[in-house]
């Protein structure tokens, strides 16, 4: 049965800046999210990375008030208590290459301080719900490119977290690899938020309930995909209503720099 949660986010005037850098990598973003899955998408360097990171405490945030789950990320041993309540998994994330499957999850239970009585039980469980059953026993630096990108997720909700956040999940992945990614995220998010960072505008349909696009740091559009299909230009260069959509929203003179 699916648990019952209540998951908020809410972010005021969020920017962070990189010590060194002319400009904010975010800049004064605002959002307040309760529930489903929410995509970020943008060109490379648009922030997504930066702002994922913010979310999950890794970033330290210049100024603004950042809460996720009701925790103030301001606050002294903050991301310590976020550990156990959020799933993280980075574009690149590292992994012991000689470590099986199950080995690799349990080691990101351990990480997540579940009871070590509990570690085995729920690397078996998030093994299964990603479709690696089978493969438990395969050494990581043996997967694929996608079943590697499954054992990531697996090792992100072994805690069961209530709000799950992928940084260009779909990166690398070949088409079948991508269409297979879609359906893992639609068995798994029945009892979770799930944020979710892309470049590719059709994994945002297939997945999203809202979506978010972010430019040079700055949020320009959050709503739904209906809603950003219904801001497309005549003249705007896509092909299909939601790629007119978003090149309408980061304008003409972005397109070009994607």
């Amino acid at each position: 049965m699916p648990r019952l949660i209540v998951v908020s986010l809410s972010a005021r005037g969020v920017t962070v800046q990189y010590k060194g850098t002319p400009f904010p990598q975010v800049q004064n973003f605002n959002l307040e999210l309760d529930d489903g899955v929410l995509a970020i998408v943008g060109r490379n360097g648009a922030g997504k990375s930066t702002l994922l990171r913010a979310l999950v405490g890794i970033q330290k945030v210049d100024a603004g008030k950042l809460e996720v789950l009701g925790i103030d990320l301001r606050s002294a041993g903050s991301k310590h208590d976020l550990l156990t309540r959020i799933g993280f998994l980075p574009q690149d994330f590292g992994y012991v290459p000689s470590f099986t499957v199950e080995e690799f999850v349990q080691y990101g239970a351990w990480l997540k301080r579940l009871p070590r009585r509990a570690i085995s039980a729920a690397a078996c469980e998030a093994i299964d719900q990603v479709g690696l059953g089978s493969a438990r026993k395969t050494r990581v630096g043996k997967l694929s490119g996608g079943m590697r990108r499954r054992a990531g997720i697996a090792q992100a909700i072994v805690h069961s977290p209530d709000l799950l956040i992928l940084d260009e999940p779909t990166s690398g992945l070949d088409p079948e690899q991508r269409i297979n990614f879609r359906e893992l995220i639609r068995s798994i998010q029945t009892d979770r938020c799930i944020i979710l960072s892309s470049h590719l505008v059709e994994d945002v349909r297939a997945l999203a309930s809202r979506v978010l696009v972010l430019d040079q740091g700055k949020n320009l559009f959050e709503g739904t995909v209906p809603e950003l299909e219904h801001k497309e230009l005549p003249d705007s260069p896509g092909d299909s209503a939601l790629e007119r959509g978003y090149t309408s929203v980061i304008g003409p003179q972005r397109v070009g720099d994607q």
